[in-house]
């Protein structure tokens, strides 16, 4: 999946477009930073921690989603040639090899562990694997995409959040209410399945958790 990526800012006309996404992207990745870490903190105790462990991972599909979709955005623009697009050029070899990983990973993460909340005890054992093969792979994989995205991820992020360079680029402001929506539709779907957190508690043996 592509990051940031390298960012020359607007010095075309149609490069703003171009900047938008970056920044959006950017600012998408960093808020999915602090919840991976949050989530991260409770893979530590993951079964009496179980409540916030299942209400992060549910907040983290909205905005998930929208990174998917700005990069996946830019990657057709891209190779559909877009000018402005192959200005900006695309990531290194590496992590453009690491992006479908990170995508499949992602999905597979999460759809495993909503599954587990909702079938029955018996076809636990198999998704459990699943879910957590599937983490380690994630893992390592996105340390590699974030580390390779980290110095324009901190440099375009912040820039619609600034008075000074907010105003540099149109609509800073939709940008801003996107990015604050998506984290706000995963509050009702983290609430959704809290009430699933005591059932599967009760009939999933203290090992298994």
């Amino acid at each position: 999946m592509f990051g940031a990526g390298p960012g020359q800012g607007a010095a075309h006309p149609t490069d703003d477009g171009v900047e938008a996404n970056a920044r959006l992207t950017a600012a998408t990745a960093v808020v999915l930073l602090f919840l991976l870490a949050a989530e991260g903190v409770t893979i530590l105790r993951v079964r009496p921690l179980l409540a916030p462990h299942v209400f992060i991972g549910m907040l983290l599909i909205p905005p998930v989603l929208l990174k998917m979709a700005t990069t996946t955005y830019r990657f057709v623009k891209y190779y559909r040639g877009a000018p402005a697009y192959r200005r900006k050029g695309p990531p290194a070899p590496l992590l453009r090899l690491l992006g479908p990983v990170v995508v499949v990973t992602t999905v597979v993460v999460i759809a495993s562990g909503v599954a587990l909340l909702l079938v029955p005890p018996a076809e636990r054992s198999m998704l459990l694997f699943v879910h957590k093969a599937s983490f380690v792979l994630w893992f390592g994989a996105t340390t590699v995409h974030v580390l390779g995205h980290v110095l324009d991820t901190a440099r375009l992020a912040p820039q619609d959040w600034r008075s000074r360079s907010r105003g540099q680029l149109a609509g800073a402001s939709r940008r801003q209410w996107l990015l604050a929506s998506s984290v706000a539709v995963g509050l009702p779907l983290g609430l959704l399945l809290l009430s699933r957190v005591g059932p599967w508690l009760h009939s999933t043996p203290h090992h298994g958790g």
